[in-house]
């Protein structure tokens, strides 16, 4: 798995893949882009008749606007949206992925209708044989285990530790991860130089939580049932399918007690720890790091981050302990479960049954070609992505966001000089990192070649392991060679955005450039109030708790004085308790936000929506006259922060609600919506509030950091 520091506006529209992320490396599908290209983002002087890109009958009069700002906007929308039946969740971002698969469908099911005449080799070749494979489900369910029993085969002769541990590390090399992660990311300390990065991973249950946690028992016991019949479907007696079951969930059990817990892992403290080889095999005696580099084929030179120390010193004493049969389990269970969303249509409803059913609550399964699709984003991502933009998105339109972008981080700048709190010694190496930003618009400039890769027509599960492999390789191959900054996260076809403190960048995909957040002949308010405060949000990502420790170079550095660390941190901890206290399920009131776990985000979010308001008030002075005027009754002050709110308007099931409080690091999207404007004087002037709304936090209550 490629380690990335990536800090992205919203978790990946699939949570139930990340959760087994053992065995094979599976990839969730990427959210889909709409089909209406961008257009640039508008100035009052431009926007002689503004149109109306802000529905005011979405508005809710029965509630007060300074008392639920979220319910004001939201609350009639979501209740005329119910979440699809294959679905856990539905708003703003997800109508917007809904709306683009389609133009994602379009894409691939041409690419499958040629390939005959497609030419060899080429990503339309490659992309519509893939797609076509996996529609084929007549053979994939002909074929029912059968791709995965030379794996099962291998595990069964497995015999001593030394076996166990040549097992991982050739199931490592053909791509397919086994109990931990391994990829390429940029050293903390010299940010120029890829290195190597292994994490902790292994379990199928989210968090270590759920395996010690009395309010689990149910789902652990699900879980169980999920092992066994994944075991049963493969030949496995009824009754040795419940022993070994036992067996993987006290296996798992034993990993995820020297697991970190999602907040302890954003201590970039436990993200990192750099070891000689040497160093790394005295933790872990019985899996000799050597052997493991060299069948991936990579050098190590002086050494590599062996992360969570902790958890790679609990695998190796079970790899010294643990009875081969134990071993065995665990391992056959996940290879059936990592390749279950690929063979026969028993295998994917038992996957589904558990981690879509009853981890998150969704009635129903995706299509298959939903499915398929997510397979080929999983695998050929950019590729796709590379046909999408040729489709939906001009080079025209990438330059006129980049007008946006400008202005937003030009109003960050303005921000961090005047800042009451920061001494002029800090603010000079804010301004310093600030000045070496790159900012990244749609897709990238250079397109990663797939020469090499073997996509074989009519062999779905192959194939597809076939891109695992190639993915890898081209991930570890990273390692040693300068960091290359123009690389993307993302695929342009993704609904999101987001920046990497390890290279410094803010990166916005072609498919968020486009309505609800960005809009051609919209007012400035509206497109400041959307794809605005997410340039702002990204870019504030550079001064968040995290992103605050890293230089201009993507160096973990302490560029702060004393004094103002100590500011810092003072500040952000009242936006912990704030957080904090927002308990957002009814029926659970007891369980509330993790303050510390979203700390990253709701500085993003608080930043990002002040940055983008002063760069709205900027616009505003170029037509001062049609600044005063209102549209449907609302001032563009007022409008911005409808067009913020707006952004965050979602409903999500209860199972996947508490899902995400458990390992989420951004807040439910309804305290978004209202938790940086109620920090916000403008906000309250906006709307005439007053002391004592809940939409005001004045006085001591009020959170400033950036």
């Amino acid at each position: 798995m490629t380690y990335k520091h990536l800090k992205p506006l919203l978790l990946a529209a699939s949570v139930t893949f990340a959760l087994a992320a053992c065995g094979k490396q599976e990839q969730a599908p990427a959210p889909a882009p709409a089909s209406t290209a961008p257009a640039p983002a508008s100035t009052a002087a431009s926007v002689a008749k503004p149109v109306n890109v802000f529905d005011v009958a979405e508005l809710d009069s029965g509630i007060n606007a300074c008392q639920d700002f979220n319910g004001f906007v939201n609350a009639k929308w979501i209740g005329a949206n119910p979440i699809p039946q294959d679905r856990t969740r539905w708003g703003a971002f997800d109508a917007l992925a809904e709306q683009s698969l389609n133009t994602q469908h379009d894409i691939v099911e041409a690419a499958a209708k040629n390939v005959a005449q497609a030419k060899p080799g080429s990503i339309e070749q490659k992309i519509g044989s893939l797609y076509q494979a996996g529609m084929d489900q007549d053979t994939i369910n002909k074929l029912g285990y059968d791709p995965i029993k030379p794996q099962l085969d291998q595990i069964a002769a497995l015999k001593t530790p030394t076996d166990v541990a040549k097992y991982i590390t050739d199931r490592f090399a053909d791509g397919d991860s086994q109990v931990f992660d391994f990829g390429s990311g940029a050293d903390f300390k010299d940010a120029k130089i890829q290195i190597g990065f292994a994490n902790q991973s292994g379990l199928g249950l989210p968090t270590r939580d759920y395996y010690s946690d009395k309010k689990y028992a149910d789902i652990r016991e699900a879980y169980k049932g999920y092992i066994a019949k994944s075991l049963e479907l493969t030949g496995v007696s009824e009754a040795d399918a419940k022993k070994q079951a036992d067996e993987v969930l006290a296996f798992e059990t034993k990993l995820a007690q020297a697991s970190l817990s999602p907040t302890e892992m954003r201590d970039l403290d436990n993200q990192y720890h750099f070891v000689s080889v040497a160093d790394a095999d005295k933790i872990t005696p019985h899996f000799k790091w050597d052997d493991f580099f060299k069948a991936q084929g990579v050098t190590i030179d002086k050494g590599f981050s062996l992360s969570q120390p902790k958890f790679f010193a609990e695998f190796d004493k079970l790899l010294a302990t643990a009875p081969i049969s134990q071993w065995q389990s665990y391992l056959r269970f996940h290879a059936i479960s990592s390749a279950s969303p690929y063979l026969s249509t028993a295998f994917q409803d038992n996957r589904f049954d558990f981690y879509g059913k009853t981890l998150s609550g969704q009635p129903e399964q995706k299509p298959l070609w939903k499915r398929v699709l997510g397979a080929v984003n999983g695998s050929m991502g950019e590729a796709l992505g590379q046909l999408y933009v040729a489709k939906e998105f001009t080079p025209e339109a990438k330059q006129r966001a980049q007008e946006l972008v400008t202005n937003v981080r030009g109003a960050l700048k303005d921000r961090i000089q005047h800042l009451d709190w920061m001494s002029d010694t800090t603010k000079q190496k804010a301004v310093e990192k600030w000045e070496k930003f790159l900012p990244k618009i749609g897709y990238p400039d250079h397109w990663r070649s797939w020469d090499g890769l073997d996509i074989k027509q009519g062999d779905y599960y192959d194939s597809l392991q076939a891109a695992a492999k190639f993915n890898y390789q081209w991930d570890i191959g990273h390692i040693g060679k300068p960091t290359d900054r123009t690389e993307w996260g993302m695929t342009p076809q993704t609904v999101n955005a987001y920046y990497d403190p390890s290279t410094n960048t803010i990166n916005f995909p072609a498919a968020i450039l486009q309505p609800p957040f960005f809009y051609a002949n919209g007012d400035d308010a509206i497109n400041y109030g959307g794809i605005g405060a997410v340039i702002g949000h990204e870019a504030s990502h550079g001064f968040d708790d995290q992103g605050a420790q890293f230089d201009g170079d993507g160096n973990k550095a302490d560029w702060w004085t004393a004094q103002d660390k100590s500011q810092f941190k003072a500040r952000t901890g009242k936006l912990v308790d704030q957080f904090s206290g927002y308990a957002p399920l009814k029926d659970k009131p007891d369980l509330h936000v993790n303050g510390q776990l979203t700390l990253g985000e709701n500085i993003a979010d608080l930043g990002g929506l002040n940055v983008a308001y002063d760069a709205l008030q900027e616009a505003l002075k170029k037509n001062a006259t049609e600044s005063q005027q209102k549209i449907d009754g609302y001032t563009q002050d007022q409008r911005y922060f409808l067009s913020w709110a707006r952004v965050w308007r979602n409903n999500t099931r209860e199972k996947q609600a508490e899902l995400y409080l458990n390992i989420d690091p951004h807040a439910p999207a309804s305290l978004r919506a209202i938790g940086a404007p109620s920090n916000m004087t403008a906000f309250a002037q906006a709307f005439q509030c007053k002391t004592g709304d809940a939409m005001v936090r004045d006085g001591d209550k009020q959170v400033k950091i950036w």
